[in-house]
């Protein structure tokens, strides 16, 4: 493998140079779930922000739509799956109890002496993983990582409780982490958790439906994402004013616009990606990543901050520059 470039402290800088994103073709519009359940578009979208959300069909696997987020983000990079160290997959849904999703993704896209690792830190996996591809090239331990946030939500959702089940949805993101930045491209992270309101949100082992009060959700979603931002921009000397693009989880548009608000980012530079996928936990923030690059929205060099919050709870934020390798 090439040499890495380095930041101007020695270190190699990693940044992301590729970006992928696949959803079932299965959909689910709010009109379907009218029919079987007591509720209405209307109040779905003025609660939620949500029109439609994907589900996986019957017989199809999680891993074959991570795979596919996968190679999407390789060929987006021009890297070849040979060239992967590690494959981490964010997931709390994996196809089975165990193994996990990661060893059959990497075998999938042909990565196949890769390490493979499934992490479980539920909405905010997808950072988790980030962080520790950025921790492993830091450190000289790998190369190319791939990160992949994916989930079968439709697996563990109550189909008959309209509190949670017009908030679900599945899907897969991916990004390629390599290095290449002329200075460090993804900045120092923020975690946090409250492990005393675990009965907030959570599905049991015996009985794997998803368990959610919502009012609660909400209350603790939008302070402590707040709170995480904050104490992020402070700890890299960046203020708000210069985050490009703002991702903050889809759970519900409420939650992100209360957030962005909270910080003083304007509506123009957020996600809102909510609309069409529902709430995909750690696939949320690369799904709107994708498609935030699709519709123009991200260009290279862009300041993108990103913070989740999910069952546990736990939360995590982060700051990345944009395929800082391409300016």
């Amino acid at each position: 493998m090439s040499t890495p470039d380095s930041a101007p402290d020695g270190r190699p800088a990693p940044t992301i140079t590729g970006i992928g994103a696949a959803l079932p073709g299965r959909l689910v519009t709010n009109a379907a779930l009218v029919e079987r359940l007591d509720t209405s578009d209307e109040w779905i979208v003025r609660r939620t922000g949500i029109r439609e959300r994907r589900h996986l069909s019957d017989g199809e696997s999680l891993s074959d739509l991570a795979a596919t987020a996968c190679a999407q983000a390789l060929e987006d990079a021009g890297l070849p799956a040979a060239e992967v160290d590690h494959v981490i997959c964010a997931t709390i849904t994996p196809d089975r109890l165990t193994p996990g999703i990661a060893p059959a993704t990497a075998a999938k896209i042909g990565s196949l002496s890769a390490g493979v690792v499934d992490i479980n830190a539920a909405c905010a996996g997808f950072l988790y993983g980030l962080n520790q591809a950025a921790a492993l090239i830091e450190s000289g331990r790998a190369t190319n990582v791939l990160v992949c946030g994916a989930e079968a939500l439709s697996r563990i959702t109550d189909h008959s409780d309209r509190g949670t089940a017009v908030l679900f949805g599945d899907g897969a993101g991916a990004v390629v982490v390599s290095p290449g930045a002329r200075e460090p491209s993804i900045g120092t992270f923020v975690f946090g958790y409250d492990a005393t309101l675990e009965e907030t949100l959570y599905a049991e082992r015996d009985t794997p439906l998803l368990r959610m009060a919502g009012q609660q959700v909400y209350r603790h979603a939008v302070a402590r994402m707040t709170e995480a931002t904050e104490l992020l921009l402070e700890r890299n000397n960046v203020g708000a004013s210069e985050i490009d693009y703002f991702v903050a989880h889809q759970a519900n548009a409420r939650i992100v616009s209360a957030v962005a608000e909270a910080l003083g980012v304007p509506s123009e530079r957020v996600s809102f990606n909510v609309e069409w996928t529902a709430n995909t936990s750690a696939a949320s923030i690369p799904l709107a990543l994708a498609a935030a690059e699709r519709d123009g929205l991200l260009h290279p060099g862009a300041l993108v901050g990103m913070v989740a919050f999910g069952a546990g709870f736990v939360w995590a934020a982060g700051l990345a520059r944009w395929k800082d390798n391409q300016t």
